[in-house]
């Protein structure tokens, strides 16, 4: 008996240590699978982190590549140069002069280019870009004079997308498209009678008589009116003296042609605002003579995108908003 009860009490301590062992084995097991999966998850994190950089650094370098490095057009024989102006005149988008001008100077400069189209679509917009578009085209005209540039209005061209449009060649129009509003304004709003009704105390401090001037919470002086309308005439004569120069003799001048008003395609043709009808096409087929059209118009790059999807053009345009009130517009 005593024999038998000894055996069992040795078996039992033989099973103690198979069952620690069996238990570190499997505690070891997980161990290992654990690491294994965090160094998994490491690697494919890292990997996806240097897979996200290429493709930024990739974007970044074809935007620099396309829209500032050099560029191998000539090899693409005689073409008709193409750049479009779609919107606002303005400091930013296709109608800005940094958008406008860099094109310009590509397409002129390019070898295979034959003549240069501006393609406008344009309800105008500031002056101060117009006229820093056109100052660019005389030079460049001066410069490449056996290159022309024509204009090919699309549904509108008016007001500053036209001051930009009389320093061309010639001017091509669709009979329906609208074309001229030669003025200029400047517009706001006045909130003193509201404030009055309500109880609104305004409360401006200024270190200078005019600092407050065209300020919407202020009643307008005759004094600010009139200066006020005294610097749109200067901003209007200069508008009508480009006009004027870059139609020269084929304008047919009437009493409203600088009024603001606004014209069809159809008159436009007939009071000299516009040479004919025309296309894209039919202008670099019939006219230029070179029916293959490259287009020279800078378009938004990665990083602009990059910037709009995190919220900074909308801090921007909430910015510009705010302090755009009051500024001189063709429009």
């Amino acid at each position: 008996m005593n024999t038998n009860a000894n055996d069992g009490v040795g078996a039992a301590k033989a099973a103690v240590p198979a069952a620690a062992n069996w238990e570190r084995e499997v505690l070891e097991k997980l161990v290992f699978a654990t690491l294994r999966e965090q160094r998994a998850h490491r690697r494919w994190g890292i990997f996806f982190k240097l897979f996200s950089l290429l493709i930024v650094l990739f974007g970044l370098w074809a935007y620099f590549d396309f829209s500032f490095g050099g560029s191998d057009m000539e090899t693409l024989g005689r073409h008709t140069a193409l750049i479009d102006i779609d919107g606002a005149i303005a400091s930013e988008g296709s109608g800005s002069a940094a958008v406008v001008i860099p094109a310009l100077d590509k397409a002129f400069s390019d070898a295979g280019s034959v003549a240069v189209v501006l393609h406008i679509n344009s309800p105008g917009g500031s002056p101060v870009q117009a006229g820093m578009i056109v100052d660019e085209i005389v030079r460049l005209r001066k410069g490449y004079p056996a290159k022309p540039l024509y204009v090919v209005v699309d549904e509108m061209c008016a007001s500053g997308g036209y001051y930009i449009a009389a320093a061309a060649d010639d001017i091509y129009v669709n009979k329906a498209s609208v074309v001229g509003s030669i003025g200029v304004l400047m517009d706001g709003f006045g909130f003193t009678g509201v404030m009055e009704k309500v109880g609104v105390e305004r409360r401006l401090l200024t270190a200078g008589e005019n600092k407050g001037f065209m300020d919407p919470f202020t009643p307008l002086t005759e004094k600010h009116k009139a200066y006020a309308q005294s610097m749109l005439n200067e901003i209007h004569q200069q508008f009508i003296q480009v006009v004027r120069k870059g139609r020269g003799k084929r304008l047919k001048e009437t009493p409203d042609m600088f009024s603001g008003l606004f014209w069809s395609g159809a008159k436009a043709v007939e009071m000299g605002l516009a040479d004919g009808y025309g296309t894209v096409d039919t202008v670099a087929r019939d006219i230029v003579k070179a029916e293959d059209i490259v287009d020279y118009t800078q378009h938004e790059g990665l990083p602009e995108r990059v910037l709009k999807k995190f919220g900074a053009a909308m801090g921007a345009g909430a910015v510009k908003t705010a302090i755009q009130g009051g500024k001189p517009l063709f429009r």
